[in-house]
């Protein structure tokens, strides 16, 4: 999907660049599978604000993806490539052979009229799901499953991939999208390819309007708040700041975060990139 820029007619326009949402070939989702989508505007169960910079933004509907791709052995046919509001990546709409309809993330290279398979007898073709003890080494994957059977929990954003370099044992060695190293059970599933969507990234909303369509308010910066609110706050004139830290007081810059006992430290054999 490339990326579409426009004549400078408005301020709005003028550094604008979007999607032009060419492989999308349907506006409307399969109703069957879409669920509605209750907005909080950052308030807990007694209307008082916890979460700030949230609010607003254009009504939303939830499509319930399949992550799982548990249907084994059951070829399926894409009926379409659709926008989803409530992800990066495009999802593809499949009509199961016995009659069953369910949406999946899409890969980069699927196309309509495409059929996929999940299971043993899945080959390493896009699109389909197949078991980590089956995957070629060296193949692109999305959707890698951490726990069997709970559902794919890496690489589901728009463009990104987890890469299959080696096994040993029961498990498979995965390079993250992050750039760590770590291993995974064999019996976890993963989808073949790379998610749609890759230029998400380099898209340039143009003016505050289109952010506050998604559901996003203003960000105040800590530096222009009062030593009450924040502790980068107060000072006279520009004369505020600090240490870089966040609101509770963490540090933002070089602080570890990660707690130094974590169960699954064993499973990492390299950490990701600083």
């Amino acid at each position: 999907m490339s990326l579409k820029k426009f004549k400078p007619t408005t301020p709005g326009q003028r550094h604008k660049l979007i999607s032009d949402y060419s492989e999308i070939t349907t506006s409307k989702p399969e109703k069957s599978l879409v669920s509605s989508r209750k907005k909080s505007g950052g308030r807990n169960n007694s209307g008082r604000m916890t979460m700030r910079y949230v609010g607003g933004g254009h009504k939303q509907k939830y499509r319930v993806i399949d992550f799982k791709r548990d249907k084994a052995d059951i070829p399926a046919t894409v009926k379409t490539i659709e926008y989803d509001p409530n992800r990066t990546a495009n999802i593809a709409l499949l009509f199961y052979k016995d009659g069953e309809k369910r949406y999946i993330i899409a890969p980069e290279g699927l196309n309509v009229g495409d059929e996929v398979i999940s299971g043993k007898n899945a080959t390493p073709k896009v699109g389909n799901a197949m078991y980590i003890a089956d995957i070629p080494l060296g193949t692109t994957v999305h959707n890698v499953e951490m726990t069997p059977g709970k559902g794919g929990v890496i690489a589901r954003g728009a463009g990104t991939s987890a890469q299959l370099i080696a096994r040993e044992g029961k498990y498979g060695i995965f390079k993250m999208p992050s750039g760590e190293v770590r291993m995974i059970l064999t019996t976890c599933l993963a989808s073949i390819g790379a998610v749609s969507n890759h230029n998400h990234s380099l898209s340039v909303s143009g003016k505050a309007g289109r952010t506050r369509w998604l559901g996003r308010r203003p960000r105040v910066r800590g530096v222009v708040m009062n030593p009450v609110d924040h502790p980068m706050g107060g000072g006279e004139g520009r004369h505020s700041g600090g240490h870089p830290r966040s609101r509770n007081g963490i540090p933002a810059k070089g602080y570890k975060t990660r707690t130094p006992k974590k169960y699954s430290d064993k499973f990492i054999i390299e950490k990701r990139k600083k």
